[in-house]
């Protein structure tokens, strides 16, 4: 039987399974993180120009450092770039899930390079799914560094990023 069509994942593949439960948990967290942000969390109040912006506070300047739970949509990509093309990024979205699922299971040879790919694939399916549940990609995690008021991001955000910079450093110590 072909190894692509079992039902019961060889040797070879049981590492990469329990991968994939990895990113089935971090979808699930990304979800339930929105759907209560989205349900229980005001937007955010541009109005509000105090800590914690409408939202709901977590860290209040520790070190410099704040943090607050807060309701944003974004319509676009990452910062809301290209938001007023949404069908093309969510084409060019599933595209490239598609193409990253086929690149991890036929040819991807190093086993270390699938964690950092199914962290980028479970963030990206994340906010594909707000599109589809929401109408916008629903980012939360506001923080404040040192006066910088860093761009509200979510969950999916976080692995996607995470994802890339372990795939870089991996690229950094190839042998």
């Amino acid at each position: 039987m072909n190894e692509y069509f079992s039902v019961i994942p060889t040797h070879k593949n049981q590492l990469l399974f329990r991968f994939i439960w990895i990113g089935l948990a971090i979808l699930l967290l990304d979800q339930i993180s929105k759907f209560f942000v989205f349900h229980l969390v005001p937007h955010m109040d541009f109005s509000a120009y105090k800590y914690p912006y409408g939202g709901v506070e977590v860290v209040r300047n520790f070190g410099g450092i704040e943090f607050s739970i807060n309701h944003m949509t974004n319509k676009g990509a990452a910062w809301g770039m290209f938001g007023n093309y949404q069908l093309s990024l969510m084409l060019f979205r599933i595209g490239l899930i598609v193409g990253l699922c086929v690149y991890l299971f036929h040819f991807n040879q190093q086993k270390a390079w699938q964690i950092p790919l199914i962290l980028i694939i479970a963030g990206a399916i994340g906010n594909v799914l707000d599109f589809f549940f929401y109408g916008h990609v629903v980012d939360m995690l506001h923080f404040v560094l040192w006066g910088y008021d860093f761009p509200v991001f979510n969950v999916a955000d976080s692995f996607i990023s995470i994802g890339i910079g372990l795939l870089f450093i991996l690229s950094l110590f190839k042998s």
